[in-house]
């Protein structure tokens, strides 16, 4: 009674932090893999901020800038398969501390570039921790986090891409102006070190199929022997254990069958497509179109920050609690709604020409943005067994790395072309290359519906598959 009191009293944030979160071990969980999300947003974000220094040390345009962000999301897709093969087989724990030290290392050479091919070079390196991190994650939450809290745990986890692109932000804008876009570069190289070495001595391997998974309250990660799958089931032949899983090309075959798969993958390629290009041009486009200075810039992005971490948040926590009120399509309505709303919000934003008027909307925009991606996420979990969540998140983070690829040199592109041709309004191409990108994204919300029909069956033929008896994946 008494240790209790003590620990309440010396440590309220603390404590706070386990309530929320749910128990000792799942904040360890939340923090770190939050933490990895944090550190590749935020060197994705620092680019973005560093727009100006870096096009001036190199001489590149818009599309030159949009190439620096593009190449380590293009290497990340090259290799995103052959990674998810490596998280069903090898510890996902190790590997995931061997990315983060490479990523540290790419941003070190990164701020020591003479060059823009040597830049480039080093955003090569930076893309194999890139492509890591989807099928690592993915796996990782799905052993350790029980099925009905999945979307409101993953919300917390993707607070971490919100809170990276502020603090991507602030070294860009902070530390890159105050001394040179190299230290911004090394600061975030030195944070991604510090975090590998916590991961390695704080987060232990989980078992794989569910026997690890921590429950609510828990103050430490279970150690349980693996559990058996299910061997019946109409569905299980597409789903279950069997040859084809070990080959690369049988398990995609077997993923490319099942419907939900595909729509859900499209949807977040989508999405994170979008977000891409606005992170890489936003700050170019807010300096020149409301003529802001470096300590509004922050004071905005802080605004916005908070709007797409308070959805993520929400997001999660909402459609699990409408999934246990026996609404059990919530993790599809959910982002599909969300992704609609925010396109729209962000077109009125878009088309305000003060900051006053332009800011509550793209708050609100990001807010929805936000709420999408940990239902989607977690809907994703729902309809593969444990045994293929590596190689299933590497399809989608291949789709994904593709468009992250993509979406900076389109926006580029696209910002360069309109350059001539929309007018002398200040930041008018960019805020025309934002408005024709809005397109995909409304349409996507459209898209994510249309996983209504199949959800369910899948989710279905996927648990005949799962542990059973008792074990913590049907708890």
């Amino acid at each position: 009674m008494r240790s209790g009191w003590r620990e309440r009293r010396l440590s309220p944030s603390r404590h706070r932090f386990e309530v929320a979160f749910g128990g000792r071990a799942r904040t360890r969980i939340v923090l770190l893999l939050s933490a990895v999300l944090a550190l590749s947003t935020a060197d994705a974000g620092m680019v973005g901020a560093l727009a100006r220094q870096l096009e001036a040390a190199f001489g590149i345009s818009h599309a030159g800038l949009g190439l620096v962000a593009a190449v380590s999301s293009g290497f990340g897709a090259f290799i995103a398969m052959p990674v998810g093969v490596l998280a069903d087989r090898v510890a996902r724990v190790r590997l995931l501390v061997m990315s983060v030290g490479l990523w540290s290392v790419a941003l070190v050479a990164g701020g020591a570039a003479q060059s823009y091919l040597w830049l480039l070079l080093s955003r090569v390196a930076l893309g194999a921790g890139v492509a890591a991190t989807g099928p690592l994650l993915a796996s990782l939450i799905g052993d350790l986090i029980v099925a009905k809290d999945r979307a409101k745990v993953y919300g917390w986890i993707q607070t971490g891409e919100m809170i990276g692109a502020g603090v991507g932000l602030f070294a860009g804008g902070g530390i890159g102006f105050a001394l040179s876009w190299r230290y911004a570069f090394w600061l975030l190289a030195v944070v991604g070190a510090g975090l590998g070495a916590a991961i390695f001595r704080w987060l232990p391997e989980p078992a794989r199929g569910g026997s690890s998974r921590v429950p609510p309250g828990a103050t430490a990660i279970p150690h349980s022997s693996p559990v058996t799958l299910r061997a019946g089931g109409a569905e299980a032949g597409r789903v279950s254990a069997g040859e084809a899983w070990r080959s690369l090309a049988g398990a995609f075959v077997l993923l490319m069958r099942v419907r939900t798969i595909v729509i859900l993958v499209v949807a977040s390629s989508i999405g994170y497509f979008f977000f891409a290009g606005l992170r890489t041009f936003a700050v170019v486009f807010v300096m020149e179109r409301y003529r802001v200075g470096v300590g509004q810039l922050a004071g905005l992005g802080v605004m916005v920050g908070a709007g797409a971490l308070a959805g993520a948040v929400l997001g999660g926590r909402q459609s699990d609690r409408w999934l246990a009120r026996g609404y059990r399509n919530a993790r599809i309505v959910v982002p599909a709604v969300a992704f609609a709303v925010s396109a729209v919000l962000f077109a009125l934003g878009l088309l305000a020409s003060t900051v006053p008027v332009a800011v509550p909307c793209f708050v609100a925009a990001a807010f929805m943005l936000g709420a999408a991606n940990p239902p989607l996420d977690a809907a994703r979990l729902d309809i593969v067994t444990p045994w293929l969540w590596g190689r299933a998140e590497s399809i989608r983070t291949l789709l994904r790395l593709v468009g992250e690829a993509a979406a900076p040199v389109c926006f580029g592109l696209l910002a360069d072309r309109l350059a001539g041709t929309v007018g002398t309004a200040r930041g008018a191409n960019l805020r025309d290359t934002f408005l024709l990108m809005l397109v995909p994204l409304l349409a996507n919300g459209l898209v994510t519906l249309l996983a209504r029909r199949t959800y369910t069956a899948d989710k279905e033929a996927a648990e005949a598959a799962t542990p059973i008896e008792g074990s913590p994946a049907h708890r």
